[in-house]
C-alpha cells in the first residue's frame, strides 16, 4: 500500500521533527516504545510479519523502508514479506496467519476480536507472547502520528542498493539503522 506523494504538514524545528512538541510527551511516548522492544518473547519473524502488517495498513513510508536485522538474520526475505498483503491466501505457517489476524483486528475494528480469534490465538502462542505480541501492534500503530503529520519520508534513512535499511535496537529500546544488514 502507497499512498500519494506527501511532505510535512506542520511546520518543522532544526531537527527535523515537529516544532514546539510537548518534550515531556514526547519523551514518555519514548518511553513506551522503548520499553515494548525491549521484551523479547516473540519471535524476529512474527515480531517482522506484524510490524510490517501495521507498516502497510497505516502507509508509513519509513516503515516500509525498514527491515528488522534479526529478522533477516532469521531468514524473513522478500519471498515471505510479499505474502503480508494476501497472508490469507498464502502458505504462510497459521502462526504467523493468526498474528496477522489479530494485527488485523487491533488495528482496524479491535471490539470484532471474535471468541474465534481468541482461540486460535491461545493455541499458537503463550499467554506470555499474547501480550507482547498486543503491545508490539499498539507500538507499531504509534507511527500513525508521523503518517497523519506528514514527517514519515524516509529520506535521510540509510539505505543499501535495494533501498532498505535496517532496524535494530540497543539495550535501552532506542533503535538504530543502518544501510547494511550489520548495523
Amino acid at each position: 500500500m502507497t499512498g500519494l506523494p506527501r511532505g510535512p504538514r506542520v511546520r518543522l524545528g532544526a531537527d527535523g521533527r515537529p516544532a514546539n512538541r510537548d518534550a515531556a510527551l514526547v519523551g514518555e511516548l519514548a518511553a513506551y516504545q522503548d520499553a515494548v522492544v525491549r521484551s523479547g518473547l516473540l519471535d524476529a519473524t512474527t515480531t517482522e510479519l506484524v510490524r510490517l502488517r501495521c507498516a502497510r495498513q497505516h502507509d508509513c513510508r519509513i516503515c516500509q523502508t525498514l527491515r528488522l536485522a534479526d529478522a533477516v538474520a532469521a531468514g524473513v526475505g522478500g519471498d515471505m514479506t510479499d505474502k503480508i498483503d494476501v497472508y490469507e491466501r498464502s502458505d504462510l505457517d497459521e502462526r504467523y496467519k493468526v498474528a496477522l489476524r489479530l494485527t488485523d483486528a487491533m488495528i482496524w475494528r479491535p471490539t470484532e476480536v471474535s471468541d474465534e480469534l481468541a482461540r486460535q490465538a491461545h493455541e499458537h502462542f503463550t499467554d506470555a507472547e499474547l501480550a507482547e505480541l498486543l503491545l508490539d501492534i499498539t507500538k507499531w500503530s504509534t507511527q500513525k502520528i508521523h503518517v497523519a503529520l506528514g514527517t514519515d519520508g524516509a529520506d535521510a534513512l540509510p539505505r543499501d542498493a535495494a533501498g532498505v535499511s535496517y532496524l535494530t535496537f540497543d539495550d535501552a529500546g532506542r533503535a538504530v539503522t543502518s544501510g547494511s544488514i550489520t548495523p
